[in-house]
């Protein structure tokens, strides 16, 4: 699955670019009933922690509910989520950006936006939960050796917490390329709005965040990461973590 011109040239001057109804609504039915039962197991428990295969993260709410931060390498619990991260509609695309012919892959996230709940993203960059410093994270391509792919399982509107983009006229970057802390201009941000099946793919130095979810409908996605490899000296937690691909 070659990438076109506009969406390469999306990637390296946003830092992202989506694909629309990359999913069918059959496969995307199978992710969702995944993300449900993972959230149902999620209320059954009342602390951030491993649990069968995936690593829970999670916070109780007044009123005794609890939120769902995301579920890491949720395909450790669900093995369909696990398959569809290894499709070659969502790998190839990441190879093809990353210059490489196979990766590794650090993420399966079931992230969760439920009306209410709360749960929002400052602004950021992906590249600060990859790079920890003391030689956990080495850029061995020069171009940010990490692509997200972000599965939208259900459809993401302006009022149920989009994603949302700075453009770089709208940031401080340092030397590295690393945002500067508060130096943003949030009036510029860029929401990422689209139908359940649509895939969204991203680099790690793209500046982005969210806010709750202020509507009636849940938002979840499905986030998949691949590094390039030897670019990843870490630890993530799952059954199967870090698998490399293809």
């Amino acid at each position: 699955m070659s990438l076109s011109t506009d969406e390469l040239r999306a990637f390296h001057a946003n830092g992202y670019f989506v694909k629309r109804g990359l999913l069918r609504e059959d496969e995307v039915d199978a992710a969702r009933a995944a993300l449900e039962r993972l959230y149902a197991v999620a209320q059954t428990l009342r602390a951030t922690g491993d649990h069968d295969g995936a690593f829970f993260a999670l916070s109780v709410l007044p009123n005794g509910s609890v939120a769902v931060q995301r579920v890491v390498w949720a395909g450790g619990a669900e093995p369909v989520l696990l398959a569809l991260s290894a499709d070659p509609r969502l790998v190839e695309p990441a190879l093809e950006l990353l210059g490489t012919s196979r990766c590794e892959q650090l993420l399966c996230q079931a992230h969760y936006k439920m009306p209410n709940d709360g749960v929002a993203f400052d602004w950021h960059q992906d590249i600060q939960h990859r790079d920890k410093g003391a030689g956990t994270w080495q850029d061995v391509t020069g171009r940010g050796s990490f692509v997200q792919s972000i599965l939208l399982v259900d459809d993401m509107t302006e009022e149920n917490g989009p994603l949302t983009f700075l453009p770089a006229e709208a940031v401080t970057l340092d030397a590295a390329g690393r945002l500067v802390p508060g130096a943003v201009d949030a009036t510029r941000g860029v929401p990422v709005v689209g139908r359940a099946g649509d895939v969204l793919f991203f680099g790690p130095y793209a500046v982005h965040g969210s806010m709750p979810n202020q509507s009636s409908r849940p938002r979840r996605v499905l986030i998949n990461g691949y590094a390039a490899p030897g670019a990843n000296q870490r630890y993530y937690p799952g059954r199967g973590a870090c698998r490399v691909l293809p």
